[in-house]
């Protein structure tokens, strides 16, 4: 069943069929000639898959995301963020990737991130000189923090496939996402002087007082969020509601940027992207229960072992594997295939769960805006109002620093696992 499974779900990639569908429909093969057992299974594993406490955080962070958007959350954290870091040559593309962090501690969404502050960032180093596929593939790099800082939708689904904790995950996610974008802001600000771009960058910074201010309750989103999840006051799926709440209450009551007409779209666009992610959620459900009923994870574990003699040759393996994967293949998809077959293989090598769930993350991370198919790339591209193949050149450098930073978090696990071995 193994060899029928893997080559029908690439079949069905290869003729451009969604991915939820195409993996639901591999699952279904496989299960007709390959099995005895009935197409009553569908339902019932599909439905199994959704039927999950933890994954009700993924509607809610998905709708506070876009909550956040309209309320006008983003704007004030991108001044505050230029206020700190604007005031250099390259301050705004540096600008692009502080903001970034911070709204991915809010939204744990890398496309929302994407458009919520690249419509103000994009334009405006536009407006400053920068070329317009060089600010774009700025913000589609940047915009990777979303799926790495938590909360973030990608950890989350992690742990529920491999039954990890994800409070463990949200604490280990705080190290790399630092060390990330560390390695962002040192690559633009050396991109910048040797190109000789944003020398008027720092033209109409503003105070850091007063931007600090104006954002001052948009920077308690992430300290309510993350607080309560580590301080133990609620979990992390009634953090997301909490979320909800608050990003409610900041764009009616306190920005007034929001009003109550504009609610109904914002639930259907939260409740349309919602579903996407549930439909690949409860299809890979399927799929996973009939790779583990074939033995597909002991014989993949059996196989590793003979072929790598140690922890880091086999993690350099899947870090290519991944890579690759990740140019073509969803990341909710690929987390939820492939992380219950590899953990298993990474424990019996020594490596810490936790870690191994962060690689595989920051390594799908890269693949968003990686081409053909890097979600990122299209949503940054839409916004800059180019093609997506103007960027292509331009992304070469951020592919590369985003490499060395995943090689630094995959064969230096304490950047991980320090906070968390610290606070237990």
């Amino acid at each position: 069943m193994n060899g029928a499974l893997a080559l029908s779900l690439i079949f069905f990639f290869a003729i451009t069929i969604p991915v939820a569908i195409s993996i639901a429909l591999a699952s279904i093969f496989g299960i007709v000639f390959f099995s005895n057992l009935p197409l009553l299974v569908v339902p019932q594993k599909m439905f199994t898959g959704l039927d999950s406490f933890p994954l009700m955080a993924v509607p809610f962070f998905i709708l506070a995301g876009n909550l956040m958007t309209k309320g006008g959350v983003s704007h004030r954290l991108v001044d505050f963020a230029k206020s700190i870091v604007g005031g250099t040559q390259g301050g705004l593309a540096s600008t692009c990737v502080v903001a970034c962090m911070v709204f991915a501690a809010i939204s744990g969404s890398s496309v929302a991130t994407t458009f919520a502050i690249g419509s103000i960032l994009i334009p405006a180093m536009i407006r400053h000189g920068y070329p317009v596929n060089m600010a774009a593939s700025i913000q589609a790099s940047s915009s990777e923090l979303g799926v790495i800082i938590p909360p973030s939708v990608p950890l989350i689904l992690y742990a529920v496939s491999t039954q990890t904790s994800i409070t463990q995950l949200f604490i280990a996610g705080i190290g790399p996402g630092l060390l990330v974008a560390t390695a962002l802001i040192v690559m633009v600000q050396i991109w910048c002087r040797a190109k000789g771009y944003g020398k008027q960058d720092g033209d109409d910074k503003k105070p850091i007082i007063g931007s600090f201010f104006s954002a001052f309750w948009a920077l308690m989103m992430p300290v309510i969020i993350l607080g309560g999840i580590y301080g133990g006051i609620f979990t992390p799926t009634e953090a997301a509601a909490v979320a909800v709440v608050y990003a409610l209450f900041l764009g009616l009551v306190v920005y007034k940027e929001m009003k109550l007409s504009d609610l109904p779209e914002l639930f259907k666009s939260a409740a349309v992207s919602s579903g996407a992610v549930m439909l690949i959620i409860a299809a890979a459900s399927l799929f996973s229960f009939l790779i583990s009923l074939s033995g597909m994870p002991s014989a993949v574990g059996s196989w590793a072992q003979d072929t790598f003699n140690h922890a880091w040759t086999f993690l350099l393996a899947i870090n290519a594997l991944l890579f690759f994967i990740g140019m073509f293949i969803e990341t909710s998809a690929a987390i939820l295939v492939l992380a219950p077959i590899l953990t298993p293989v990474a424990i019996a090598f020594g490596i810490d769960p936790v870690h191994f769930g962060i690689v595989i993350v920051v390594n799908l991370a890269l693949g968003m805006f990686t081409p053909p198919l890097g979600v990122n790339l299209f949503a940054a591209a839409q916004v800059a109002d180019i093609p997506v193949q103007r960027m292509f050149k331009t992304l070469v450098i951020p592919v590369l620093t985003m490499i060395t930073a995943l090689m630094i978090i995959t064969y230096v696990p304490q950047i991980s696992l320090f906070l968390r071995d610290a606070m237990q």
